[in-house]
């Protein structure tokens, strides 16, 4: 089983109806009302992080300062410092879980759509595919020339692949949902932020491009929408001073119920 983690909030319903066919409205709107509250804390938290960051960044301005006073001031400086970074990775941490709680419900595909798509993946570098909620991800790196959204002659090819399954029978009863993702690494060149300004642009921008391969593909335009996260939700840490990770450059496809 190929496992990835994805970000984001519009599989809820999946939960609801993938498994047994139909869910009551009863069920919807008891998610509907846990999904609100979950938000309602993930925001609290954003709030949290965000305020503990601006006190790391005063401390970091006086830690500077400090670097010709006595030990014992620095000291101290670095231990509060230390503290608020672990408080502050924590709560990311948690944030990223309860984000997820939004979209995972343990629901899967059915058999044969399932079965297909694990094939599909088993045979594609650049694809991973979690069987257990049926979401297919793609590696940004080796889908997209670097800092462009022009998809690659391969990744397109494997694109189309994917979208043969989608056109399936079995694929046809089911919308889809693709989420472009970047790491934390500024844009650099200036040709590249006329186009792509902010890694926001970036991430929407890719998951344009996929959802044009796909629309040449003869994938329904009703079927499909697109999200751009942008550096927000990485599935793994960045390396310090907005370096970057691989693992967080990546365009995700959600398979969800029709209406979604």
């Amino acid at each position: 089983m190929r496992i990835v983690k994805l970000s984001g909030v519009f599989l809820v319903i999946a939960c609801v109806v993938l498994v047994n066919g139909c869910a009551s409205l009863q069920q919807y709107k008891d998610l509907k009302i846990q999904n609100d509250t979950q938000r309602k804390r993930i925001a609290k938290l954003e709030s949290q992080v965000q305020a503990t960051t601006l006190k790391l960044e005063k401390l970091k301005r006086e830690l500077q300062t400090a670097e010709s006073r006595s030990t014992i001031e620095v000291d101290a400086l670095q231990q509060k410092i230390t503290a608020l970074e672990e408080d502050v990775g924590k709560k990311k941490a948690l944030i990223a879980s309860m984000q997820q709680q939004l979209l995972y419900g343990g629901a899967q595909l059915p058999v044969e759509l399932s079965t297909m798509l694990e094939d599909f993946a088993s045979g594609e570098k650049m694809v991973t595919y979690d069987s257990s909620r049926g979401i297919v991800k793609f590696k940004s790196d080796l889908l997209f020339e670097r800092g462009s959204d022009n998809v690659v002659p391969a990744a397109s090819e494997a694109v189309k692949s994917l979208c043969k399954i989608l056109n399936s029978d079995q694929g046809k009863k089911f919308d889809i949902i693709i989420a472009g993702h970047t790491d934390d690494m500024r844009i650099a060149k200036p040709q590249t932020r006329e186009k792509h300004p902010t890694n926001w642009h970036l991430s929407a921008h890719r998951a344009i491009s996929v959802l044009n391969v796909m629309a040449r593909s003869n994938i329904a335009p009703e079927r499909m929408s697109i999200r751009g996260f942008g550096e927000y939700r990485p599935i793994a840490p960045n390396k310090p001073n907005k370096r970057g990770n691989p693992q967080n450059r990546r365009v995700e496809i959600y398979i969800v119920p029709k209406g979604v």
